[in-house]
C-alpha cells in the first residue's frame, strides 16, 4: 500500500515542509522583534501595561510570535506552491516543444508528404 504524505519518501512534500518551517522561523523572528519593540514602548509609556503580570506580558509576546510564524509560513507555502507549479508547467511546455521539434525534423528528413 502506498503511503501518502510521507516526509521520508516524498521529496516534494519534504521540500514544502522545510519551506514552511523556514517561513515559520523568519515570521516568528520578525513579528517577535516587533512585539518586543511594542512591549518596550508600552512599558515606557503605559502605566496599564506596566501593571500587567509578567505572565501576561510573556503571553502577549508569544502571541505575536505565533501569529507571525503562521502568517509567514502560509506566505512561504503559497510562494513555494506557485514556484513549483510554474516549474512543472515549464517542463510540460518544454516537452511539448521537444516533441514538436522532433516531429518537424522527422518530417523534413522524410520529405514531408501528406
Amino acid at each position: 500500500m502506498r503511503q501518502r504524505g510521507s516526509l521520508t519518501n516524498d521529496e516534494e512534500t519534504n521540500a514544502a515542509a522545510w519551506e514552511a518551517g523556514k517561513g515559520a522561523l523568519t515570521g516568528a523572528a520578525k513579528w517577535g522583534a516587533f512585539a518586543g519593540v511594542a512591549g518596550a514602548t508600552a512599558y515606557a509609556f503605559s502605566p496599564v501595561y506596566r501593571g500587567l503580570t509578567i505572565q501576561f506580558k510573556v503571553y502577549l509576546q508569544m502571541a505575536g510570535m505565533i501569529v507571525g510564524s503562521m502568517v509567514e509560513a502560509d506566505k512561504r507555502m503559497r510562494l513555494y506552491e506557485h514556484r513549483i507549479r510554474h516549474e512543472k508547467r515549464m517542463l510540460r511546455d518544454m516537452e511539448v516543444w521537444r516533441r514538436y521539434e522532433a516531429d518537424f525534423e522527422s518530417r523534413a528528413q522524410d520529405g514531408y508528404k501528406e
